[in-house]
């Protein structure tokens, strides 16, 4: 328990001052700010050997009312070293709340950084987010947009049509969202609306746009496709000379029951029970929701498809040279640490995932060859900034259809990678995997199916997966419509389609090796489909020249006793 009374950091300066007491500044560096951000789940740093905390920047956020004395925050930017690797830069807004006055307020103990003495007023320095006065002096910049001119640079609140003309006055109320995760939440409510707008402010910090920022503005200010949170403004900090560093983005609210991949769960319970009594049904309902989202993900793609021919950002581009490269070399990277994964950690798979692993490992000259075909293939479809992160898990369920969220990209990414241009079947994929995941994981992990054979559930789950899987192909294809410039033909499509599939497998693959070893075969197994369609492409054109042995289904099969 937090003891208010005690007084860790003490100054004679006033708490508006603090970046001028260099004591108190190296204090925090060293002893104050070191163990609470190792307390933070948006932290990312706490598995590496640390070596510093600077800081490096320091912005002050006016409080909107009340007396001048201590009455602001101060946005912190915290240059963080390791022993090894690259450094890293977190947001850290801080505030100082002096205890005993009629006013003060009440902090949740996770926010209270340290007890603190500022020109002898005691008080907690705070995390500026559970301090109502910062929450208020966001929101009251942004709908202002605000520019305030910084010792380095300047912040920017920009406003987007998102926010309503309503609703730049009168007085809001706000709180933070209890999530634990890489970002932090802020929920503004306006009186008489209630719960209206979401900021989400970013913790780890990049020299670049944030890409969902560019995303979300683009989507809402340059396009009619209202299924995602409307963007109503992002708070930037500008220096000349240097890309722009987004620090946090305010969207509308959305009333929603749960996600897309709970409710696929759901869909899958009536499915699950008739499982061991040899029943196989689906609701009608269910393929319309299937229909329903495959068709509002194909209008993202057609909204962020049609970008003026000048905008750098987001007009379309052919396959290139360099691309095909960059996913090659990616890809040769990836699949090699998979290999060595699956080697390492064989015996620790069940026999259906060990045969599943053998065939994979056999089918490598294969795979080879066809990402060979993917480096010489003429390629007339064309590229476009997508979400990047596309799974059911991102999208809303509200009512009778779907908001799409999280447009930030591939945690794991660089944001510069995170930028990139990809076939929006990079994104189908991502769908489609997701629900040979769900389908996959309500079968092998229920209590119900327990004592049902492992190759009886697998023929099961592929059967539902696809019917769901072609559902989904055969409704986003006719929403996009034929022809359109992003795809030439359906040849082309399958092609792409493919090879994003195969990537999405094989990257999962090794999440699971490490960290669930039983779910190792639901990757392998989305592997194996797409090396089967390998083969029959292979099989299919009569003017290849490879002597490639065919695929070791045999394998598959379950040894007798």
């Amino acid at each position: 328990m937090f003891d208010s009374t005690a007084s860790n950091l003490t100054s004679q300066q006033s708490w508006v001052h603090l970046i001028q007491d260099h004591d108190a500044i190296r204090l925090l560096e060293i002893t104050i700010l070191p163990p609470y951000l190792n307390t933070c789940r948006w932290f990312a740093g706490k598995a590496r050997q640390q070596s510093y905390f600077r800081i490096q920047f320091v912005h002050d956020i006016p409080f909107i009312s009340g007396p001048e004395t201590d009455e602001k925050a101060f946005l912190v930017i915290l240059k963080v070293g390791y022993l090894d690797g690259e450094t890293e830069s977190y947001l850290l807004p801080l505030s100082f709340v002096e205890l005993g006055q009629p006013d003060t307020p009440e902090i949740l103990p996770k926010g209270i950084i340290t007890g603190a003495v500022f020109n002898q007023k005691r008080g907690l320095v705070v995390d500026a987010i559970y301090d109502e006065r910062f929450r208020g002096a966001l929101y009251f910049n942004l709908v202002n947009q605000q520019v305030l001119l910084q010792k380095t640079g300047q912040l920017t609140f920009h406003r987007g049509r998102g926010l309503a003309d309503d609703d730049s006055t009168g007085e809001v109320t706000s709180r933070v969202l209890p999530v634990d995760s890489s970002n932090s939440a802020l929920v503004f409510s306006v009186p008489g609306q209630g719960e209206k707008y979401f900021l989400k402010l970013y913790r780890k910090l990049f020299q670049e746009t944030n890409p969902e920022v560019e995303l979300v503005s683009f989507l809402t200010e340059k396009s009619q496709f209202s299924h995602i949170p409307a963007y109503a403004g992002s708070v930037v900090w500008e220096q000349e000379g240097v890309p722009d560093v987004t620090l946090g983005m305010m969207q509308r609210m959305v009333e929603n029951r749960h996600d897309s991949w709970n409710q696929t769960g759901d869909d899958l319970n009536d499915f699950l029970y008739a499982v061991p009594h040899r029943l196989f049904s689906i609701k009608e309902e269910v393929f319309d929701r299937v229909e329903l989202l495959a068709k509002r993900t194909a209008q993202m793609h057609l909204a962020l498809f049609n970008a003026e021919p000048d905008d750098s950002l987001f007009s379309p581009e052919p396959f290139t040279d360099d691309y095909r490269e960059f996913i090659i070399q990616r890809f040769e990277n990836l699949l090699e640490r998979r290999y060595n994964l699956l080697i390492d950690n064989y015996t620790k798979l069940d026999p259906l995932a060990q045969r599943l692993a053998w065939v994979f490992m056999e089918a490598k000259e294969m795979i080879d060859e066809f990402v060979d075909d993917f480096r010489n293939r003429p390629l007339e479809s064309l590229r476009i900034r997508i979400h990047g992160d596309y799974h059911l898990g991102q999208v809303l369920v509200t009512g009778t259809d779907f908001i799409i969220i999280d447009f930030e990209g591939e945690p794991e990414s660089s944001i510069s990678e995170r930028k990139i241009k990809h076939s929006p079947l990079k994104d189908v994929a991502g769908a489609i995997r997701s629900y040979h995941y769900a389908v996959s994981a309500k079968l092998f992990g229920s209590v119900e199916t327990a004592g049902i054979e492992p190759d009886h559930l697998q023929r099961v789950s592929e059967r539902w997966f696809k019917l769901i899987r072609d559902t989904f192909m055969d409704a986003y294809l006719e929403t996009i419509g034929s022809p359109h410039p992003l795809f030439k033909n359906s040849s082309e499509v399958n092609f792409l389609l493919l090879i994003y599939l195969l990537e999405k497998a094989v990257y999962e693959l090794g999440y699971e090796i490490n960290y669930r070893p039983a779910w190792v075969k639901i990757p392998l197994k989305g592997i194996m489909d797409v090396i089967r369609e390998i083969e029959k492409i292979r099989i299919a054109d009569p003017a290849r020249d490879s002597e490639l042995p065919r695929l070791q289904m045999g394998l598959l099969q379950p040894k007798k006793e």
